[in-house]
């Protein structure tokens, strides 16, 4: 539901992996976004509309994202969606971070637009620390790029998280990425990314930014 920019880049992407796809859009005008070659089906409606979504194929959908740009429609519609016709894959896209948490918790998946966009703003402006490069809806959990002190080098990946509160989920290596296990040795130049609550983020660069188990 809602064929904006993101809405129009997913449905040609889900085609292009050989999806069957239809797209909501109250806009008939919107549609063009999809180009020539777009072969799925447009409706135009009101997203949470059972009407709507019935001549869009929901008895039949596997999956159901709502990216339009109203927080309410996006969660109706997501509502509609899981509860009355049971479609099993759902996601709402959500500006408002405080109702993206409220909604996760009621088991809607969501993408607090807002939130995400201004952390991956802020790390870019303020270069020192860490980089975050994804977080759950709720902002509480986040996959976070960790500068290392250079003593680190050369000690096993498990003392990372002997010594913080974060699990290290894979290294940028020499420009490849890498899953470490029990045996992995941190190189110089390696770049470490770290899942981590935001309550632990600090602490975990405030370890990491000195010699393992020191001060300074």
């Amino acid at each position: 539901m809602g064929c904006g920019r993101v809405g129009s880049t997913l449905a040609k992407d889900f085609q292009a992996l050989g999806h069957s796809v239809a797209v909501i859009d109250q806009d008939r005008e919107a549609f063009r976004r999809l180009g020539a070659d777009f072969n799925g089906l447009t409706v135009a409606g009101v997203g949470f509309d059972r009407d709507t979504l019935l001549e869009a194929g929901i008895e039949r959908a596997d999956a159901f994202a709502a990216v339009s740009n109203g927080d309410n429609s996006n969660i109706l519609a997501a509502r509609v969606a899981r509860e009355t016709y049971g479609v099993a894959s759902v996601v709402a896209r959500i500006y408002d971070p405080a109702r993206a948490e409220i909604y996760q918790r009621l088991g809607i998946p969501t993408v607090a637009t807002v939130l995400w966009t201004t952390d991956q703003i802020m790390r870019r402006i303020l270069p020192q620390g860490s980089r975050s490069e994804w977080q759950d809806a709720s902002g509480k959990v986040q996959l976070a790029e960790v500068p290392l002190h250079r003593d680190w080098f050369g000690k096993p990946v498990s003392l990372i998280e002997q010594h913080t509160d974060a699990r290290v989920a894979f290294i940028t290596r020499l420009g490849e990425g890498l899953i470490p296990n029990e045996h992995t040795v941190l190189q110089e130049g390696d770049v470490v990314h770290v899942m981590v609550e935001d309550v632990n983020l600090a602490a975990t660069e405030k370890s990491l930014s000195v010699t393992p188990g020191g001060d300074h």
